[in-house]
């Protein structure tokens, strides 16, 4: 079963309805049976590339209609997808292709002199196209003109019933997608997720979320993530909602197109919802038609949960997902969205809370490693059965890196990842309690704790900060700010000042970085 099930299901009831419009040029809206039938257009001219089950097809696209094309069009092919971030480096992109193996590559005309290079150095690779977003035209004149190309005869197809619905549908255990992990610990490992994942997930957040066909989704994230393809694309698909993408974030855009197109939903990252609070008339903009905003990808700071509150009399629903699960928790659509917690574990999601060490269920409210069971963990990393083993305990709980703690009534609060655990003296900081402090300072902007190794206590806690614009304060006085407010163990002992954090496609700030540049 897959999620294109759903999907095709929605192409019959709802042809005529807009499935997706980008509302930056080039200008482009398709009702769901023009999106089908693109997408059965390009599923032929893979077909045609000789593409078959199983292959690798990687997309190194900007967030365009050619990427949804040929993203669904390979997973109705039973192919498994590679979406890679534009910002990876040549010597990167070589290493993804070749890890995966992957048969055919789209990517960027305008990036076609800085790849190309490593192209010949590709033995699986059998073909690279170079796609011009710019010039839609260009690319729906080569799908539908792929007969000319393979030889493909689309009106066999159409008789046969195959172009219509029924292409090959995978196995739920089957592999849909690879994603590749950050590798903070080493060379990045490909996230094996398959259609069932993708499937239980959706399922999941659609009665989670109350998914309806009438809702309009504003789109403002990458779509080569998992937060802007599963979550956000994915789950409108297959309500049959409507989806407004846009290019490139433009905050006061966003808030404009969520009042002008009476958006019912809108998903975001911290950064971006700290952006629209910065819009200097924010309070003008009435989003109380919204049903439904959520955060994610990243801690959600409570200044920003307030701050939204505040402004726009919307509570943001925090909600906790990763690359080799899709989302495990959510605050809950009708009940309490607690601050700084990411709520309950979602429908067929089970949690607990262990000891690292000896693997024992703590106490509700004891600090301990997250480890997740449900038919949305992945299958394995790509050709690394070993990593796959380590990252599972003994009786199959996936264990997540992240610490947290579950309360009495189910809510479960993150408290960072056990890699950014501190440990001073022989006691354990967790770095967003000393972040939260540091945040309460009026001059303070942005920040991030880490432990830096100290001769005489094994880890110093220090602080990088980036001050508000026009703001100066000391990092005497920020110490002495934060040893009021907590125990001196777990005050930072040195500050950094910085004018920005390193952050990744998804605002989330990059600690293994700092951590090489400051410690």
């Amino acid at each position: 079963m897959s999620f294109l099930n759903t999907f095709n299901e929605n192409v019959r009831k709802y042809p005529d309805k807009v499935a997706l419009e980008f509302i930056d040029p080039p200008l482009q809206r398709v009702t769901y049976a023009e999106l089908d039938e693109l997408v059965n257009h390009t599923e032929g001219y893979l077909q045609g590339l000789g593409l078959q089950p199983a292959d690798r097809v990687a997309l190194q696209l900007s967030k365009c209609l050619e990427f949804i094309l040929l993203h669904l069009a390979a997973i109705r092919l039973g192919c498994i997808i590679l979406p890679l971030n534009l910002a990876y480096p040549p010597d990167e992109l070589k290493y993804f292709l070749e890890d995966s193996g992957a048969k055919l590559f789209f990517a960027l005309e305008s990036s076609k002199e800085k790849i190309q290079s490593i192209l010949p150095k590709l033995p699986d690779l059998q073909k690279c196209v170079f796609i011009n977003p710019a010039e839609p035209d260009e690319f729906q004149l080569l799908i539908t003109d792929y007969q000319l190309h393979s030889g493909f005869d689309t009106s066999l197809k159409e008789h046969s019933g195959l172009l219509n619905h029924q292409s090959p549908i995978s196995n739920p255990s089957d592999t849909a997608i690879i994603i590749y992990t950050s590798g903070t610990t080493g060379r990045p490992k490909g996230a094996e997720i398959t259609h069932g994942n993708l499937k239980s997930n959706l399922d999941a957040l659609h009665t989670a979320w109350g998914w309806r066909p009438d809702d309009i989704l504003l789109h403002v994230l990458p779509i080569f993530h998992v937060h802007g393809l599963f979550v956000a694309l994915h789950g409108a698909l297959n309500a049959g909602a409507t989806t407004l993408l846009m290019r490139e974030f433009d905050a006061r855009k966003t808030l404009q197109t969520l009042v002008d197109r009476r958006c019912t939903v809108f998903m975001a990252v911290p950064t971006i919802h700290n952006r629209l609070l910065d819009v200097p008339d924010a309070k003008n903009f009435d989003l109380s038609h919204l049903r439904l905003i959520t955060s994610g990808s990243d801690r959600l700071p409570d200044e920003v949960f307030t701050g939204f509150q505040q402004t726009f009399g919307h509570t943001l629903l925090e909600r906790y997902g990763m690359t080799e699960t899709g989302m495990n928790c959510s605050n809950p659509l009708h009940g309490e969205r607690r601050i700084g917690s990411v709520g309950m574990p979602l429908p067929g999601v089970e949690v607990r809370i262990v000891n690292s060490e000896t693997e024992e269920i703590l106490l509700d409210g004891e600090i301990g490693d997250v480890q997740l069971r449900g038919p949305n963990v992945f299958k394995g990393y790509w050709r690394q059965p070993d990593k796959t083993s380590a990252s599972f305990s003994a009786d199959g709980w996936f264990k997540t890196g992240d610490l947290g703690f579950r309360e009495k009534d189910g809510y479960i609060t993150l408290c960072g990842r056990s890699k950014d655990l501190i440990i001073s003296g022989g006691l354990n900081i967790y770095p967003p309690e000393v972040e939260r402090v540091l945040m309460e300072h009026p001059a303070v902007n942005a920040c991030a704790v880490i432990g830096c190794l100290d001769k005489e206590w094994g880890e110093k806690v220090t602080a990088v900060v980036v001050l508000n614009q026009d703001e100066s304060v000391s990092g005497e006085e920020l110490i002495r700010f934060c040893r009021e407010r907590l125990a001196a163990y777990k005050s930072p002992k040195s500050i950094v000042f910085r004018n920005d954090l390193p952050r990744n496609a998804m605002g989330k700030i990059q600690k293994a970085e700092l951590r090489k540049e400051v410690c």
